[in-house]
């Protein structure tokens, strides 16, 4: 029980790399705002925020369903104001809702790469701006960008799509300069990296692939919960990917 008492808001969080994210801080004592769009299951992309907060009660932790789109400045002050009803803090944000339309950037329309923009970073810095005045009055947060390896890969397989990848290496600046600005707060800003991970999204838009290589989303839980656990006065402004996390762990005496 390591965040005993900590409380989380984790974006995207009805599938894939957000839901194990909720699901592992939930395992370590920290109460989760369950925040995304998502309420109705669909066959193509089963999970809802009300699935996700389900298992979190199940394992005997406190969970919020938020409906959220985290591009919406309304919607994000909601979600906010919601946890705060609830649990009357916010120690922990991840930024992990994202969305992608994997093309080269002759063919795609601007609309699309508008929509990967508004959600990949708006959403981040939204939530992150609504979050801070609370954190710092506390003195004390980690928030946490889910970014990806495709932010520095010229050559990731499968392709991302170049929308994507500029989105991830703005969510990398921004993570590094925020870190630096907000460190006499005590609060931590870092990003995890993740590779190809057997999500429901990525899966669905990479159905041919062979995918016996890729990561499963728990693990990023994990590391997630490794992230939230460290003294952010001495970690922080950190970009990881998973070579840098396995160490760290090594280092915290934790196995995976």
């Amino acid at each position: 029980m390591r965040l005993k008492n900590r409380v989380a808001i984790v974006t995207g969080a009805s599938r894939g790399i957000g839901k194990e994210i909720a699901l592992a801080l939930a395992r370590e004592g920290a109460c989760v705002t369950v925040a995304a769009r998502s309420t109705i299951e669909s066959r193509l992309m089963p999970g809802t925020i009300h699935r996700t907060a389900e298992e979190i009660r199940a394992l005997g932790g406190r969970a919020l369903p938020v409906k959220v789109d985290v591009s919406d400045e309304k919607g994000v002050e909601t979600m906010v104001g919601k946890t705060l009803n609830e649990f009357g803090k916010i120690d922990i944000l991840v930024n992990n809702a994202a969305t992608n339309r994997p093309a080269l950037f002759r063919d795609m329309p601007l609309e699309h790469w508008d929509m990967i923009i508004r959600v990949n970073i708006r959403g981040p810095v939204l939530c992150t701006k609504m979050v801070l005045p609370i954190m710092m009055s506390q003195r004390y947060g980690h928030i946490i960008n889910i970014s990806s390896v495709a932010a520095e890969n010229l050559h990731h397989e499968p392709m991302t799509g170049l929308a994507y990848d500029v989105s991830k290496a703005a969510l990398n600046r921004f993570t590094v300069g925020l870190a630096e600005e907000i460190r006499e707060y005590h609060i931590a800003v870092n990003a995890l990296m993740p590779d190809n991970t057997e999500t429901e999204g990525w899966s669905y838009l990479n159905r041919d692939v062979d995918r016996s290589s890729w990561h499963r989303p728990d693990v990023w839980g994990r590391y997630a919960v490794l992230v939230a656990t460290r003294d952010p006065d001495l970690f922080t402004g950190k970009l990881l990917i998973e070579e840098e996390l396995k160490k760290e762990c090594e280092r915290a005496g934790w196995k995976m």
